[in-house]
C-alpha cells in the first residue's frame, strides 16, 4: 500500500488547492455550499492528477532508473509493476469523473476542462515534455486550468486577473524547478531531463527575474484596479503585495541560495518562513475585504 501512495503521490495533491482560488478571491471563503462544491472539483482534480503521475512514470521508468533521486520511485526500483501502473491509471480517472456527479451543477464544463487536462497532459508526458519553454507552458497553463475547473464547479465568474496571475506565478515556479535540474546536470555532467540540455543558469536566472517581476507588477494592478476596488469595495487590498513580494524574494532565496527549488511542494510543506508569508497573506487579505 506504501508504494501506491507513492506512486499516486497524494502529498502532491496540496498543489490542486488552486482550484479553491476563485473561492477565496470572490470573497464566499464562508459559503459553505460553494466551498463544498470546490472542494469536490479539488479531489476529481487530484484523483486525475493521479493518474497522470502514474502514466508519467510508467512511461519514464527506464530514464528514472538512472536517476540519483527518481530510481527510488515504485514503478523505476520494481516494487510496484507496469501492469498495476496502468490499472491504476484508470481507477484514478474513474474515481475523477465519478467525483464531479456529486456537484450540484456545473458538470459538463468541469468534466470538460478536466478532460482536456487529462488529454494535454498526455500529450505532455509522450511529447511536449521534450521541449524546453513549451514544458514548462504547458505545466502552467495546467494550473490554470484548475482554476477554470474551480470557477465552473462553484459556478464563480472568474476575472481576468486571476487567469493571468496563476499563469505567471506558475510559470515562475516551473523555471525555478527547471533551475534545480540544470544545477544538478551541472554537477554530475548528465542531463535529468531530454531538454534539460537547452537550458543553462544564465536563461534560467533571467527567465526567474522576468516572470517574477511581471507576476508581482499584475497582482499590484489587480489590487489598484478600478474592477477590484468596486468589487470589494475597498482600495486597502494593494498593502497585501508586501507578503507577495516578500514571498516571491524568499523563494527565489530558496531556488538560487539554498538550491532548494526541485519541488514546490515540498518547498511549501517544509519552509515555515514561506508558510507563515502564505498565512499572512491569506489573513490579510481576508481581514480588508471583510473587515475594513
Amino acid at each position: 500500500m506504501k508504494n501506491i501512495l507513492a506512486l499516486i503521490r497524494p502529498h502532491q495533491w496540496v498543489k490542486n488547492l488552486i482550484v479553491m482560488l476563485p473561492i477565496f478571491f470572490s470573497g464566499q471563503l464562508f459559503n459553505i455550499s460553494v466551498l463544498i462544491s470546490g472542494f469536490i472539483a479539488f479531489f476529481s482534480f487530484s484523483f486525475a492528477a493521479s493518474s497522470i503521475y502514474c502514466l508519467n512514470d510508467i512511461i519514464d521508468v527506464e530514464e528514472d532508473r538512472r536517476h540519483p533521486v527518481k530510481c527510488k520511485r515504485p514503478l523505476a526500483s520494481g516494487a510496484v509493476s507496469i501492469a498495476q501502473g496502468y490499472v491504476l491509471i484508470i481507477t484514478m480517472l474513474a474515481l475523477s469523473m465519478l467525483t464531479l456527479l456529486f456537484l450540484p451543477s456545473g458538470h459538463a464544463k468541469t468534466y470538460g476542462v478536466i478532460g482536456f487536462y487529462w488529454l494535454l497532459n498526455i500529450g505532455y508526458c509522450l511529447k511536449f515534455k521534450q521541449y524546453a519553454i513549451i514544458d514548462v507552458c504547458i505545466v502552467a497553463f495546467g494550473f490554470v486550468l484548475r482554476v477554470l475547473a474551480g470557477g465552473w464547479a462553484t459556478n464563480i465568474v472568474l476575472s481576468k486577473w486571476i487567469v493571468l496571475m496563476t499563469f505567471l506565478l506558475m510559470l515562475f515556479l516551473a523555471f525555478a524547478k527547471r533551475r534545480d535540474d540544470v544545477v544538478r546536470m551541472m554537477e554530475t555532467g548528465r542531463p535529468t531531463r531530454q531538454n534539460t540540455i537547452r537550458y543553462n543558469l544564465e536563461f534560467i536566472n533571467q527567465a526567474i527575474t522576468i516572470t517574477s517581476s511581471i507576476t508581482l507588477v499584475c497582482y499590484i494592478m489587480y489590487t489598484v484596479s478600478e474592477e477590484t476596488i468596486a468589487h470589494f469595495h475597498t482600495q486597502y487590498l494593494y498593502l497585501t503585495s508586501i507578503f507577495v513580494l516578500v514571498g516571491i524574494l524568499r523563494y527565489i532565496q530558496l531556488a538560487v541560495v539554498d538550491q532548494k527549488s526541485g519541488d514546490p511542494t515540498k518547498v511549501m510543506l517544509k519552509d515555515r518562513f514561506m508558510q507563515i508569508i502564505v498565512l499572512l497573506f491569506g489573513l490579510s487579505f481576508l481581514f480588508i475585504i471583510y473587515f475594513l
